[in-house]
C-alpha cells in the first residue's frame, strides 16, 4: 500500500540526482536532450520534502527549479509516487513564453514523478508537462 511515511523514508534524508535521459514529445530542432541537471533533495519520514536543481532547459539555458512537495512510498515494494511544485527561473529571451505563467523570468510549475530503488540507488522517471520525460538518477544519503 501507498504511505507517505515507510521504512525506506525513514533511511534516508537527502538525496543527490543527476539526468541520464530526457525526450521531447514533440520534434523540434532547438530542443535539447542533454540537461546535465544536479539535483539535491531533503527527504522527511512523513514522505514531505524540498529540493534544488540546476539544468539546462529544452532551448540549452542555464535554468533553476526550487520546490516542495511529498512522496508516497510503498511499504512493501521499493517504488514511489512524488508530487514537486514550485519555481523554475532560465527561461529567456526568444524563449520565455514557452513556458506558461513565465512572468518575470519566473513560472510556477507541478512536477509528477514515479521512481524505485534498490537500497541507496534510485531511478526516476519524471513528467515534464506537454514538453518531455525526463529519467534521473540518484543516490540517497
Amino acid at each position: 500500500t501507498l504511505s507517505s511515511s515507510s521504512a525506506a523514508s525513514d533511511v534516508y534524508k537527502r538525496q543527490v540526482q543527476t539526468s541520464v535521459y530526457t525526450n521531447h514529445w514533440s520534434n523540434d530542432p532547438d530542443h535539447n536532450n542533454h540537461q546535465d541537471l544536479i539535483g539535491l533533495e531533503r527527504n522527511y519520514a512523513d514522505g514531505e520534502l524540498w529540493g534544488v536543481s540546476t539544468f539546462r532547459n529544452s532551448f540549452s539555458q542555464r535554468s533553476y527549479y526550487a520546490y516542495v512537495g511529498k512522496a508516497w512510498e510503498n511499504a512493501d515494494w521499493p517504488v514511489y509516487a512524488k508530487l514537486s511544485g514550485g519555481l523554475i527561473q532560465g527561461y529567456k529571451g526568444d524563449y520565455k513564453d514557452k513556458i506558461p505563467l513565465n512572468h518575470f523570468g519566473v513560472a510556477p510549475v507541478l512536477i509528477p514523478a514515479i521512481g524505485t530503488h534498490y537500497g541507496p540507488v534510485g531511478a526516476e522517471l519524471v513528467v515534464l508537462g506537454a514538453a518531455a520525460v525526463m529519467v534521473n538518477v540518484g543516490y540517497r544519503l
